[in-house]
């Protein structure tokens, strides 16, 4: 647990090796937003060596003038992020992930929600 990363204002850490015991549970679930911005799409295009057209329509959705990953349903009320691998249980764009993905656990909703966060998460220690 020496690898616990914690962040000011949350009541609990995370700590990254738990990260193998777990199928993904943070990118499998109930259908939701997958929040990316312009400049996350430009390092996505590079990562992915595709166009930004071609991220766009393989594995965008644009909502309102936002845009969101794709989900792929895997049964009813249960989906995957479009770019996790569910053979290796790994995110294949790990390095080009989008904000949303950087910064979980530690997202405000969590702080009202830390019951949420346990169960969601196996990664996720007491401090």
């Amino acid at each position: 647990m020496n690898n616990l990363i914690k962040q000011e204002g949350y009541p609990y850490g995370f700590d990254p090796s738990g990260c193998e015991a777990c199928g993904g549970n943070c990118c499998i679930g109930e259908s939701g937003y997958i929040w990316i911005n312009p400049k996350e799409i430009e390092f996505l295009s590079k990562h992915l060596n595709i166009t930004l057209d071609e991220v766009r329509i393989k594995f965008l959705e644009k909502k309102g003038y936002k845009y969101s990953i794709k989900e792929i349903q895997l049964d009813v009320n249960n989906y995957a992020c479009t770019f996790f691998d569910l053979e290796k249980k790994q995110c294949s764009i790990y390095e080009a992930r989008p904000i949303q993905c950087r910064t979980f656990p530690f997202w405000e909703y969590f702080k009202e929600n830390v019951n949420e966060v346990y169960k969601e998460c196996p990664a996720i220690k007491n401090i």
